[in-house]
């Protein structure tokens, strides 16, 4: 490599660091995370604290996951950002799920009881920030107005509860 080709190559990665370029957009979606209470702590954050009640059984997985409290992301698919799965716990399950920054989100939970992997209304829950109504005619997916919640530097508690149809 030449004295010029390596100056330009170092010159190249500087622009692109310094335009803000150096990740792609869809670097932000699609973290699968473990439940790191330390995340939920005082004096840390962004972060929600998720308590979930009414969860039916012990069996299959409970899964959390945050989405950017837009029309664009709001349960869309694959535009999740975090993402924490657990076994489920008959009762009360609680989740420290972080965000990237102060802002607007919508935390979606789904208990998937068979631990098939797919949504089986008879069998499987959900429940979402605010609690919003679930039923038939919105199909288990309430405006994204309806679930979004401010969250700031430090760490916003919510409490949300399990429905069924089944």
């Amino acid at each position: 490599m030449t004295h010029f080709t390596k100056a330009f190559s170092a010159a190249a990665l500087l622009a692109l660091a310094v335009s803000g370029i150096a990740a792609p957009a869809h670097a932000q979606y699609r973290q699968k995370i473990g439940n790191d209470m330390s995340k939920c702590h005082s004096g840390a954050g962004p972060s929600v604290l998720v308590t979930i009640d009414g969860v039916r059984s012990s069996t299959g997985s409970v899964r959390v996951q945050s989405y950017r409290g837009t029309k664009a992301d709001w349960l869309e698919k694959g535009r999740w950002i975090n993402r924490i799965e657990a076994p489920a716990r008959a009762g009360t399950m609680t989740f420290c799920m972080p965000v990237p920054r102060n802002g607007i989100y919508g935390i979606a939970v789904r208990h998937d009881a068979n631990g098939n992997g797919s949504t089986d209304i008879r069998q499987d829950g959900g429940a979402m920030s605010n609690n919003p109504s679930i039923n038939i005619f919105n199909l288990g997916k309430p405006s994204y107005k309806k679930t979004r919640i401010s969250v700031g530097p430090g760490v916003k508690s919510i409490r949300v509860r399990m429905r069924y149809f089944g």
